[in-house]
């Protein structure tokens, strides 16, 4: 809620000042003061404030009520308008919170508070038009007011008119007294977005000139020295450019944007040879660099590449610097870089074992012992990162013998067993490094992440209870804190348990995060102004611009569509009714069973629900007598989310397109945002929406798998459709024949198996396989032959842990042998994915960790 409004109050100013001083409670007094004299009983803005301050108090009702009954008393009062259009902010109805300001602003326009609240409203709801608008009002009543000149610029930036934007700097730059000796860190941020106007004009030339005139002024010598780097290679100034980079060299070596400037400084068509002199001149300057050793890997090849790589692991394992294997990871996309990197490292560990040397022919010193752990360290990882997790395993077990007590290996243990589909054993190796030093809280992340991922939610707050406040539940005190990774993990974990109302819980705690963060604008809207960190506020507004991009956002997004389209399909039904049609054909003996099983159940989930009744008790004790100490309180609270409601939405498919549209405005370039919409339209029956989606994916990738399968039972819904109208149809068939070529699902079934006959997700768990028995189910037996088919000559295998489920439940073949067949020989390929684990085996390492079976079971569960 906004404050410092300046209202023109004709029978007390007292209201109002407590209002703005948060004192509501004494604002209150005053306005019944007030309203107790009989000839202002019905005074409009004193009713107004009334109605605000009680909405800082969170009576919204009694709030609107108060503030509408004031403005029918008084339709000609800014104060009313502007206290109306304050309520509709708070409640975020920011359009017509707007408008409210525009009628107010007609009967008093100049009225400064108004217009500086409707221009924060304009920037945060990025009408830019409107915002140049009132801001040159602002200028026209204010001009001796910094703000005034700058709010009009940043207007123009915005609008993306360069030269007027920099042309309004320059005239209230020049209003500024400042001596050149003097420090003025406000003047010097006026300077640099002046500067950053320029450069994004494209007046690079003059923007060298203006940082060379100035750069006595600006205090951020890094940012000056930076700039003038990418300005002179701007204007093809190369030996400038190379003298500049080389300063910055100097002033941090272990910068990597500093060696892609100097490579840009060379002149085009460079050899390799030439490239590579920069980073040797690196090496001389600064011997002890990794930077410089490690950049020119990028681009050398064949005997430079194995040369400067020796160099560069010999550095790092002599160190003992575990994140080696992260830095040469993106290196990894190039075979012959990836067998030069093991033959090395292995010649490394068979040499270090026989003779404490990275080389037997070398003359140097011996290494210490530590050495060959950090290469048995490496080993593991880059045999885990090649699909190889035996000999991963083998190499990080080794390296656990010698040194039993280092965290990191357990870590690099645990990452080997999830990417090799054994999430179980994961986790029990991550507890393990957490038990190590229970006080690192990255550690403790891990592990809460790794038992989430294994469905073990409890385990996971419990894990991270250890580093949450006291006195509240770790679940409420991370979504306090918008911990959304492990919000992210839960909603997953919850979905995986078919357990959708907290699932989707988690899903809209993370969409509240956003909505959040977007509103925390308006605390930058005016402090940036104030302070001058203009170029900051200007890389807010374009972030928050994007913000639903971020991978968080897309993933809780993901999984609620994904939910909703479930609950669509099948939507909850009644527990009772189910549970009235089981009973019916029981005995009364086994009914008194049952009825004595449900009593029990249902007397211990009372006890549980009554102790978490009691802890919640105790926690709102806690946050009341905080809300008593502080009456900073505004508006009331948020709605509660509650897990059965949500799964029990009436309408899952509308609920599904308010999570993606923003990811159909943002995250246009991933195929899955448009595939999902094709989902909610193809239950929705939207042909021409069904059509933009397919034709959206088509342009990203035209032989991804799902998208195949979208577009057979796209075809297919189109050819069987009846109650479509006869312009659509029309439309409907050119595009696709347009397009694709082709409207007949089988035949384009057929042609796109024959394309990728040799890739297993397109085979199989993709598309073809599917649809075939989709479009015909007499063709199951070649269906299921195709799914099962696991030959060495067919491309991306992977551990198909969905084509799996699909054998075992049915939903591709009742073949119950041949699942068994496929199950088995996934088993032989991938050794340690629990999917693929004989029946029976979870059960029996369960029944062995609690300790409570034959020796025969344990002897079992330990040979699996």
């Amino acid at each position: 809620m906004p404050n410092g409004a300046t209202y023109l109050y004709p029978k007390s100013s007292r209201p109002q000042r407590c209002y703005e001083h948060k004192q509501y409670r004494n604002g209150l007094k005053f306005c019944k003061q007030i309203l107790s004299n009989p000839k202002f009983a019905e005074h409009g803005e004193t009713l107004a404030m009334k109605g605000l301050t009680l909405n800082c108090l969170g009576k919204k009702e009694e709030a609107y009520e108060l503030v509408r009954r004031g403005l029918r008393n008084d339709l000609k009062s800014h104060v009313c308008w502007h206290v109306y259009g304050l309520l509709q902010r708070s409640d975020k109805k920011y359009d017509e919170a707007i408008k409210c300001y525009r009628n107010a602003l007609k009967w008093d326009k100049d009225n400064l508070q108004i217009l500086r609240d409707l221009s924060l409203l304009q920037i945060q709801m990025r009408d830019l038009e409107g915002y140049r608008e009132t801001r040159y009002q602002l200028l026209q009543l204010r001009p001796a007011q910094r703000a005034s000149w700058i709010g009009y610029a940043i207007a123009y930036h915005l609008l993306e008119d360069y030269e007027m934007a920099a042309k309004i700097i320059e005239e209230f730059r020049k209003t500024q007294q400042t001596s050149p000796d003097k420090v003025d860190y406000e003047y010097s941020e006026l300077l640099l977005y002046q500067n950053r106007v320029l450069r994004e004009a494209g007046l690079h030339k003059e923007a060298l000139e203006h940082l060379t005139t100035y750069e006595k002024q600006i205090c951020d010598k890094l940012a000056v020295e930076e700039t003038k780097g990418e300005l002179l290679l701007s204007l093809e100034r190369m030996e400038e450019a190379t003298e500049v980079y080389h300063q910055l060299q100097e002033r941090n070596p272990e910068n990597w944007s500093y060696y892609h400037g100097l490579e840009n400084a060379l002149k085009p068509g460079t050899s390799v040879e030439e490239k590579q002199k920069i980073y040797e001149e690196a090496w001389e300057r600064y011997p002890k660099g990794l930077v410089p050793r490690r950049l020119p890997l990028n681009f050398l090849t064949g005997e430079k590449f194995r040369e400067c790589l020796d160099r560069y692991l010999r550095m790092n394992f002599s160190k003992g610097c575990p994140p080696v294997f992260t830095t040469l990871k993106s290196l990894y996309h190039d075979k012959e870089k990836v067998s030069i990197i093991e033959e090395l490292v292995v010649g490394y560990e068979t040499s270090l074992n026989s003779c404490r040397m990275f080389n037997p022919n070398d003359d140097g010193k011996e290494e210490p012992p530590t050495t060959l752990l950090w290469v048995q360290y490496f080993l593991a990882q880059h045999y885990d990162q090649i699909g190889q997790p035996s000999l991963a395993l083998e190499y990080i077990n080794v390296a656990i013998d010698s040194t039993p007590t280092l965290i990191e290996l357990f870590l690099i243990k645990a990452k080997i067993y999830k990417h090799a589909g054994n999430i179980r054993e994961a986790v029990r190796w991550m507890d393990e490094a957490q038990a190590l030093d229970t006080a690192d809280r990255f550690i403790n992340s891990k592990c809460a992440k790794y038992m989430l991922k294994a469905g073990m939610v409890k385990e996971a707050e419990e894990m991270c209870s250890k580093f949450t406040r006291e006195g509240a539940s770790a679940v409420e005190n991370l979504n306090e804190m918008q911990c959304m990774w492990f919000q992210t993990e839960c909603a997953l974990a919850y979905k995986a348990m078919n357990k959708y109302g907290e699932a989707l819980k988690k899903c809209h705690e993370i969409e509240r995060h956003f909505v959040e963060i977007t509103d925390d604008q308006f605390d930058f809207h005016t402090y940036c102004m104030r302070k001058m960190t203009l170029r900051s506020y200007v890389d807010l507004l374009k972030l928050e611009d994007v913000l639903r991009m971020h991978p968080f956002y897309y993933k809780a997004s993901r999984t609620a569509i994904e939910i909703y389209l479930a609950l669509h399909d099948n939507p909850l039904t009644d527990e009772n009714k189910e549970l009235e049609a089981d009973t019916a054909n029981l005995s009364d003996k086994e009914l008194k069973k049952l009825r004595n099983k449900q009593r029990r159940a249902q007397k211990k989930a009372q006890l549980e629900e009554e102790k978490k009744n009691a802890e919640k008790e105790k926690q709102l004790k806690n946050q009341k007598k905080k809300k008593e100490d502080d009456d900073e309180e505004i508006g009331g609270p948020k709605e509660e989310l509650i897990p059965e409601k949500l799964a029990k939405v009436e309408n899952p498919l509308e609920e599904a397109v308010k999570f993606l549209t923003p990811l159909k405005n943002l995250v246009k370039n991933k195929i899955d945002t448009h595939l999902l919409a094709f989902e909610i339209y193809f239950r929705k029956e939207k042909f021409l929406l069904m059509l933009q989606s397919v034709k959206r994916a088509f342009a990203i990738d035209l032989d991804h798998p799902w998208l195949h399968q979208c577009l057979v039972r796209f075809f297919k819904a189109v050819s069987e459709s009846k109650d479509l109208p006869e312009a659509v149809r029309i439309v409907l068939k050119q595009e696709i024949t347009r397009l694709f070529g082709d409207s007949n699902g089988k035949s384009f079934n057929e042609a796109f198996l024959n394309k990728h006959s040799n890739s297993i997700p397109h085979r199989l768990a993709g598309a073809s396989a599917k649809m075939m028995f989709y479009l015909d189910p007499s063709t199951e037996k070649k269906a299921v032959e195709l799914a099962t088919a696991l030959d060495e000559s067919l491309s991306n295998r992977s551990i198909q842990v969905s084509l799996s489920k699909s054998l075992r439940d049915g939903s591709l073949s009742d073949c119950k042998e041949k699942a068994e067949a496929y199950r088995a020989e996934c088993h032989k390929i991938f050794p340690y994915a629990l999917a693929f684990m004989p029946p029976g085996y979870e059960e029996n390492m369960k029944i062995a960790v609690n300790g409570d079976v034959s020796a025969e079971a344990e002897e079992l569960a330990n040979d699996m």
